[in-house]
């Protein structure tokens, strides 16, 4: 046994132990009484000494020495974090242990309501009495260190793949953050002034309970030969906080109004609204998407009244950006700075799909204040606005609300229809009574909007609807503009969007259509469409190929200038592999009379790194993005004719400060919710959630920011990238997280030598077979062998290591603190001091992890 010990350890020589003796110790088991005693025939191991042997652990079939042990929860298939799990006698077997789960296990269960009043408990109410649960079976492993639950499904509340009732939900530990997103320009040309500039935004952030407080912040810094300028401004000062109960939101301070059939703008004040995003996913709405053709490698800025709600840079071709919050509403303004100076800015109506609501709910937005401008402060008196939705049956929805003040009034009703196959249809009468320099108007706005899945079509409408408002009808933004400035400014006449999906699978080509057209009374009309096609196909021995074409046309209304621009334009490409990982794309642009033919190369660096390199008949340039442990990094280079040269760099992160440690990290948005992995203080672990991993800092602490508010989230080691003297016993946690929340779950790791000793108590005998040996932090890093041998993983320089037998710590080791430079390739020889109880009484106590009790 020795010699398969020994060449078998380098990997994971805890669990090869660990499965080796569970093994051997079932397969001498010869019989089990009515009180599962188990007699073990010790005859047949290949032992030096078959009396020094330490069974007693297996000695009863799922026995667990009473005492508390740091364990997994498995309810039924869905992993918990690790808890502290005491086990106890029972009072009908003094003798035996059963697990206790507390009132906080049980509250993790998510039991229906109506079972939660028929349990009942023991030990002084402490532990809950699992006979009250007709089927429900408890089973302890220590070889895992988890506790298997296993309940019938009609006991426990809804939950879907990926998430879990509310009473799983974590509201995160207390802790400070900082997100920032900063983009750097600079663009040179002759016989010009030279540009360059620096904006950004962020948010700084406190989580304390269930609340959150937040600052969003935008700020840039100019600098021309002949205008310089800088500025830092607060959009927005807030808190907010889940309110599970009633699937709400709650937040107070500044904030936008985000509403279903009212137009949005900034206010101060408090908001209430139902929490779609507290909703299983296949219940929850729509969030806008912009797309789009960049000429060049450039800059695309989404604002919402002068907010910045996202800035990233993308490279050269066709772009779509989908990861906007779904809480976002109304008119959105999209700019496009590309480098050769030129800018593009257009609108996206982000309208949400027909208002429905699931039979015999109500969903319901309620929000007061005071308006108030992002850079001239209050702009309006006091106001209060509401909506609701409720579900009639299984098709009718009724829906409607209000917002009012001094001199404005609105009110909208409307209904739903689920049509099954035919789509989902939704129609709203708004009418607006408004109130300007003693000068009364009155006008109705009508609103239709459909939805449809055609699957037998593969095909998709995501959104199609039709707004028209009579002259008189001014929406609550229009108003605030018209007190503010004067007179009135032109409202809306008419709506139509419409967003399209088609796949042609027996020809392997797909369609996607936008198409926004509105119309004002006293102004231009604005219109945008946007037609992608794309097809995959093989040509010989070249598989994977991709053809594109993109066509859009942009007319809009300049709202400094206020001239109308029109924008045309096209884009084709060709893609095929090169190479492992990389792909040529050949494409042709015409936009703005300018036509472009260009050649870009795109590979991966490695996992955490891609490029661009490209060429064209006016400019050649270069793209690349890093993915670091702290940021998003990436660079962006072009020369273009006439000597224009253009340089871009972007970074997004973050850090976060919690009691337990601090990391800087990447970040996918912010504010939001991320989990803190506390890898037991080993820096350069790489751990992963769905995105690319990242590495433990210094102190063992990383930040995962790519984690989903109210869906589980899982959180791994990454394996195989593990360092050689680092092994993770515990390698996976998941958990769900409300919205802003900061997780914080500790990944069990052992850092270390690993190497073969030779145990010797201080009377020259050896530990007995099957003894275990723990370090410091409770972490068991090996179990004894024959004749003294052990296998151990996270040996360290000075470390004090305890063994354990019989229920008991025996003996402690202290690894030397010079360890050999060979890297200890040879059996270390180590003596181990035989644990002395202060006092009698200590004899005869058991100490285990975290605990001390004496058994019956």
């Amino acid at each position: 046994m020795y010699g398969v010990f020994a060449l078998q350890g380098s990997s994971n020589a805890t669990t090869i132990l660990r499965t080796c003796v569970l093994s051997s110790v079932m397969s001498i088991a010869c019989e089990v009484s009515a009180a599962e005693d188990i007699q073990f025939n010790t005859d047949i191991l290949d032992l030096n000494d078959r009396t020094n042997i330490d069974l007693s652990q297996f000695s009863r079939s799922g026995f667990i020495l009473p005492g508390i042990y740091p364990m997994q929860v498995q309810i039924n298939t869905l992993v918990l974090p690790e808890q502290h799990i005491a086990f106890y006698p029972p009072d009908d077997d003094p003798k035996g242990s059963q697990a206790c789960l507390s009132a906080s296990l049980v509250d993790q269960l998510g039991l229906k309501s109506n079972k939660v009043t028929q349990l009942a408990w023991w030990k002084d109410g402490e532990c809950l009495d699992i006979r009250s649960l007709a089927g429900m079976e408890v089973n302890g492993d220590l070889s895992t260190s988890t506790l298997y639950i296993s309940l019938p499904q009609a006991y426990l509340e809804y939950s879907a793949q990926n998430w879990d009732p509310p009473s799983r939900w974590d509201e995160g530990v207390p802790g400070l953050l900082v997100d920032y997103n900063l983009t750097g320009q600079s663009i040179n040309q002759r016989n010009t002034a030279s540009r360059t500039g620096l904006t950004g935004n962020g948010t700084f952030g406190a989580n304390a309970g269930p609340w959150r407080l937040r600052a969003d912040w935008q700020g840039r810094v100019e600098d021309e030969a002949t205008n310089r300028g800088k500025s830092l401004e607060w959009s927005r000062f807030y808190a907010y906080r889940a309110l599970p109960s009633i699937q709400s939101r709650l937040t107070l301070g500044q904030n936008y109004l985000y509403s279903d059939l009212f137009d949005s703008f900034r206010f101060t004040g408090a908001a209430l609204n139902s929490d779609d995003s507290q909703l299983p996913p296949n219940l929850r709405g729509y969030a806008p998407e912009v797309v789009g053709v960049a000429k060049t490698n450039a800059k695309v800025t989404i604002s919402q009244q002068g907010r910045v709600l996202y800035e990233t840079l993308v490279a050269a071709g066709p772009y779509r950006i989908q990861d906007l919050n779904d809480a976002v509403s109304g008119s959105l303004d999209v700019r496009v700075e590309e480098q050769d100076g030129s800018v593009n800015s257009f609108r996206v109506e982000s309208s949400s799909i027909p208002y429905l609501t699931r039979p015999g709910t109500v969903r319901y937005k309620l929000a007061s204040g005071r308006p108030s401008g992002l850079h001239d402060g209050g702009q309006g008196s006091l106001f209060g606005a509401g909506e609701f939705s409720w579900g009639v049956s299984n098709g009718w929805s009724i829906y409607g609300g209000g917002i009012s003040d001094n001199n404005y009034t609105a009110l909208s009703l409307g209904v739903g229809r689920d049509l099954l196959a035919f789509g989902a249809l939704a129609f709203d009468v708004s009418r607006a009574t408004t109130t300007l320099q003693d000068d009364t108007l009155s006008g109705n706005s009508y609103r239709l909007s459909y939805s449809k899945n055609f699957e037998e079509y593969d095909s998709q409408v995501t959104f199609a609807g039709y707004r028209f408002s009579e002259k008189n009808y001014l929406s609550m933004s229009e108003y605030l503009n018209a007190r503010r400035y004067g007179g009135q400014l032109g409202g809306s006449k008419s709506l139509y969007t419409a967003t399209f999906n088609k796949h042609f699978r027996d020809v392997g080509l797909s369609a996607y259509l936008t198409y926004t057209d509105q119309s004002f009374w006293d102004r231009p009309n604005s219109q945008r469409w946007n037609l992608s096609l794309a097809r995959f196909f093989n040509m010989g021995s070249v598989k994977n190929m991709n053809a594109s074409l993109s066509m859009f046309r942009n007319q809009e209304r300049n709202q400094r200038t206020g001239t109308q621009s029109n924008n045309t334009g096209m884009f084709l490409s060709l893609t095929m592999p090169l190479g492992r990982s990389g792909t040529l794309t050949t494409s042709a642009n015409s936009s703005q009379n300018k036509n472009t033919y260009s050649a870009r190369f795109n590979d991966q660096l490695d996992e955490r790194s891609n490029y661009q390199l490209a060429v064209s008949n006016t400019s050649v340039g270069g793209y690349l993005s890093h993915a670091a442990d702290h940021a998003d990094l990436s660079l962006s280079a072009s020369l273009q004719e006439n000597n224009h040269t253009s340089l871009g760099m972007s970074a997004r992160g973050g850090a976060t400060l919690t009691p337990y440690g601090g990391a800087a990290h990447r970040s996918a948005g912010t504010g939001g919710t991320r989990l803190m992995i506390d890898t037991s203080g080993v820096p350069r672990v790489p751990v992963r959630g769905y995105g690319r991993p990242t590495r433990s800092n210094a102190f063992g602490k990383a930040v995962i920011a790519d984690v989903n508010s109210y869906l589980r989230t899982a959180a791994s080691v990454d394996l195989e990238s593990l360092p050689a003297n680092v092994e993770a016993t515990q390698s996976v946690t998941q958990l769900t997280l409300t919205d802003g929340a900061i997780g914080y779950r500790t990944l069990d790791v052992i850092a270390g030598h690993k190497a073969m000793v030779l145990l010797r108590l201080s009377d020259g005998s050896v530990p007995p077979f099957g003894g275990t040996v723990k370090n410091e932090k409770q972490q068991e890093t090996g179990i004894v062998n024959d004749g003294g041998s052990v296998y151990l993983s996270g040996i360290r320089p000075g470390e004090k290591m305890v063994v354990s037998w019989g229920g008991a710590e025996r003996c402690t080791l202290v690894v030397p603190a010079n360890l050999p430079v060979d890297g200890l390739a040879s059996a270390l020889d180590l003596p181990c001091q035989m644990v002395i109880p202060d006092n009698a009484a200590s004899a005869s106590r058991i100490r285990l992890p975290n605990t001390e009790i004496t058994p019956s």
